[in-house]
């Protein structure tokens, strides 16, 4: 069965924002790692909107550091799909589906293939409480945010989920990667 990876950039004080902290080449390399297992791509409406047509231009054109391209290169390439009610238009290789995204998940995950990112927020929770997340990977950016999206809301779990840490890489930034996996 394959893993599915939930990858997020935070602040300090727990809110996701993509704009919060500085980016760097070492950051983006790091990005572009974790991508190497990952043949599917599993996101929200916003944050597929977030990400594209962004970093489609950025590959297309190449603009941006050699670390970004790299990035771009590998998110582009990669199947994709999206779960949206609203959503017309998609990339060639990204499929929309309509609803029940733990379903339709679940489904994805009892396919052959490699890891399956997952990086929407509005999501988490039910694909958690599904037994969906296998692994996490949090940024934690060295800003404390006044205002935005906490990566979990009071009460959006029912449960506690126990994870084991299995490493954590500090950058010349202040960002720290902390990577846990599910107990098993």
């Amino acid at each position: 069965m394959r893993n599915v990876s939930f990858t997020i950039n935070i602040s300090l004080n727990g809110y996701c924002d993509h704009t919060l902290g500085e980016p760097s080449e070492e950051l983006m390399e790091y990005f572009t790692e974790l991508m190497d297992d990952v043949d599917l791509l599993f996101y929200g409406r916003i944050m597929y909107q977030l990400m594209f047509p962004y970093w489609a231009d950025v590959a297309r054109d190449r603009s941006g550091s050699a670390a970004e391209i790299s990035f771009a290169d590998r998110l582009v390439s990669t199947n994709k799909v999206v779960v949206s009610r609203t959503l017309e238009k998609v990339d060639d290789n990204t499929t929309i589906i309509r609803s029940e995204p733990a379903t339709e998940l679940r489904k994805l995950k009892q396919q052959p293939g490699k890891t399956i990112s997952m990086d929407t927020v509005s999501m988490l929770p039910q694909l958690m409480a599904a037994g969906l997340i296998d692994e996490f990977h949090i940024i934690v950016h060295p800003v404390i945010a006044g205002s935005g999206r906490h990566l979990l809301n009071d009460g959006s779990l029912q449960e506690h989920f126990k994870l084991d840490l299995v490493g954590t890489r500090t950058f010349k930034n202040g960002c720290v990667a902390h990577h846990y996996r599910k107990k098993a």
